[in-house]
């Protein structure tokens, strides 16, 4: 048993690991000489990982980080939109449980299961970009 649990350390160490994501602590100072020149207000809020509208894509970037998907769109006046997806990048868990019996005999087991597939329902916010400049910000509701 002493010996799985030192086999699943490490594992499990970089399962966790694979999850995290940068802050925006991280990513300030890839982009001082910006931040420096963006208002107080701006600055306070991407430090804090909020966006808001009218902010430039860089500064959605260095609150939120890239997106994991960008999307194309056009508003009803046929003005051209992106859009950024981004997801939970939090593990998602499950627990099983089975019970069997063959000749006789029965068994029980069960498992848990840790997923980083985070397409789909995972999404959780949507930042959308007219001429440069955020003018919606979507948060999925839990």
């Amino acid at each position: 048993m002493k010996k799985f649990l030192r086999c699943l350390t490490p594992a499990a160490v970089l399962l966790l690991a694979a999850g995290c994501t940068s802050t925006p602590a991280e990513r300030i100072p890839s982009h001082q000489a910006a931040f420096n020149s963006w208002p107080a207000d701006v600055q306070n809020a991407v430090s804090h990982g909020q966006i808001g509208m009218g902010f430039l894509p860089e500064m959605v970037v260095v609150a939120l980080g890239q997106p994991d998907s960008v999307y194309t769109s056009a508003t009803a006046t046929g003005a051209p939109v992106e859009i950024w997806a981004y997801l939970d990048h939090s593990p998602s868990w499950s627990i099983g449980v089975g019970v069997g019996s063959a000749s006789g005999g029965s068994a029980v087991g069960t498992s848990v299961g840790v997923s980083s597939q985070n397409w789909g329902p995972n999404e959780k916010t949507r930042v959308t970009f007219e001429s440069g400049r955020v003018v919606a910000i979507q948060h999925r509701a839990k």
